[in-house]
């Protein structure tokens, strides 16, 4: 990828915020540099949105609902399939993008756009299946309607690790079920946003129905857009110390709310494993992503009988990646996406050593420029270490192990959290306990990677409330209304 290339694209993407189908300058006269955490230069200069911006942005999707939430749902989904192929014909864009502005390997960020993708064609199918309900009702008195109708207007605020998909997952969802928003990307990743923004414009989304603020104040600006009374659905993904203060602000107007927090998410190893398939599938669901995803398996709980093998055997896979810039042939190790993820990673690895644990490869940063972490596997892990308490977040695999069934349960529930688990056995009876027993919303059974635009992806506990994709994911931007009428055969 030549430096020419690069600076074609970025100078592509918009730098202003996008407001009732207008690219306009902020009104706060301040500007945002977003970086490239593999250098530390500055890629692009942008608006960065006022706490007036916010309100205009807000202003034009409440002046677009009524018009948007009456349009067909055939012409909703017509315009997220335009999407869809117009984002497959600029995937390669889309993927330097994102390895550019987050600092994830290119063969990586493809991926991704595949998935975002996906949320696009899949909801643009789920439009025109808005379905309802009519029968008697059970005394046979009336006949009961049940109809569902788009929330309104919503603010859909998303992370900066996956900056496309956790864009086309709110944002496809909120067009096809009639609903108008305000979307706020991460500081630190906002221009895959503005030019998914672009994107839609170029595809005729009408003025209004999506507006996006890009804005280094987020607390400031974001405030009186969940306060004003129009707003009726709040979605957010990030972690749970803010979405738990996004929820008190969300109850004084009783809004509807979608919140996909913080994971700690276990990965269960039993001794009839079949390690080979266990190891890949712990080498997907820890380093994808560079391990910055809600997703990734932050604890290895294996049997003590194969503990050692399995260690033994994934720090030698892990010896062979190679680290370095996202957009150079053969990285699997990206930068982490700025020094404060890099001194996380650090003080937990420093904790669990100080504890006992061993470190087999890595377990330290990387000299020179950008914000590079060592992929790392510790053992040994003592109970009571910050690494198996907090979400880690970066390219750092720990390992304990466990007894017996029971165990392993225990530790894999000892936490707050719960959105995701990964186990792997033979047994398709202990897999059928496990589904019952451990305390997550989501499972992968022999598998490393669960995330599919069909699925409903949510967790439990203080992992989050609601689900997105799937089925389910439409309906969290409708209301639901029931209208009783008198038996016509009466």
């Amino acid at each position: 990828m030549t430096a020419a290339s690069e600076a074609e694209l970025l100078a592509k993407v918009p730098d202003r915020l996008y407001v009732g189908g207008e690219w306009v300058g902020s009104t706060s006269g301040r500007s945002i540099e977003v970086t490239d955490p593999a250098t530390g230069e500055v890629l692009k200069t942008i608006a960065d949105a006022s706490v007036e911006d916010g309100a205009r942005a807000l202003d034009a999707a409440v002046a677009a609902q009524g018009e948007w939430g009456a349009t067909p749902a055939r012409v909703r989904g017509e315009i997220l399939r335009r999407a869809f192929d117009l984002m497959q014909e600029r995937k390669d864009e889309f993927a330097l993008l994102m390895t550019l502005e987050m600092g994830k390997p290119l063969a990586e960020a493809a991926g991704e756009v595949a998935y975002g993708g996906e949320f696009l064609r899949w909801f643009g199918e789920e439009a025109v299946r808005i379905s309802g309900h009519y029968g008697s009702n059970p005394e046979g008195s009336g006949t009961m309607i049940v109809t569902h109708r788009p929330v309104g207007p919503s603010f859909l605020i998303t992370p900066w690790n996956f900056p496309l998909a956790m864009a086309t997952r709110k944002i496809a969802p909120a067009i096809a079920a009639g609903c108008t928003s305000v979307i706020k990307p991460a500081e630190l990743t906002p221009l895959t946003t503005l030019y998914f923004a672009k994107l839609l414009e170029d595809v005729g989304l009408p003025p209004g129905v999506v507006n996006v603020i890009t804005t280094s104040k987020s607390r400031d600006v974001s405030e009186p857009i969940i306060a004003d009374p129009r707003l009726r659905k709040l979605s957010f993904t990030g972690s749970t110390p803010v979405g738990v203060s996004l929820l008190k602000q969300a109850a004084g107007g009783v809004l509807r709310t979608s919140m996909e927090l913080g994971g700690n998410a276990p990965f269960l190893v039993f001794e009839d494993a079949d390690l080979d398939r266990a190891i890949e599938g712990a080498l997907l669901a820890k380093f994808r992503n560079i391990g910055e995803a809600c997703t990734a398996a932050n604890r290895f709980i294996v049997h003590e009988s194969i503990a050692e093998e399995f260690a033994t055997r994934i720090t030698a896979a892990v010896k062979e990646f190679k680290v370095g810039r996202g957009t150079d042939d053969g990285v699997r190790i990206g930068p982490l996406i700025n020094a404060g993820a890099v001194q996380k990673a650090s003080d937990l690895v420093e904790d669990a050593v100080a504890r006992g644990a061993t470190v087999r490869t890595g377990g330290s940063r990387v000299a020179g420029a950008g914000t590079f972490y060592e992929p790392t596997v510790i053992s040994g892990v003592a109970a009571g270490s910050d690494i198996l308490r907090e979400e880690i977040f970066g390219p750092v695999l720990s390992i304990i192990t466990f007894t017996d069934e029971a165990d392993a349960v225990a530790k894999a529930n000892d936490t707050q959290y719960g959105l995701v688990s990964y186990v792997f056995t033979r047994d398709f009876a202990r897999g059928q306990r496990m589904i019952e027993s451990l305390e997550t919303g989501m499972m992968g059974l022999n598998v490393g990677v669960i995330s599919n635009a069909a699925a409903p992806f949510g967790g439990i506990k203080q992992s989050g409330l609601g689900r997105e994709g799937g089925s389910a994911g439409i309906h969290e931007y409708l209301e639901t209304k029931y209208t009783l009428t008198p038996n016509p055969f009466a």
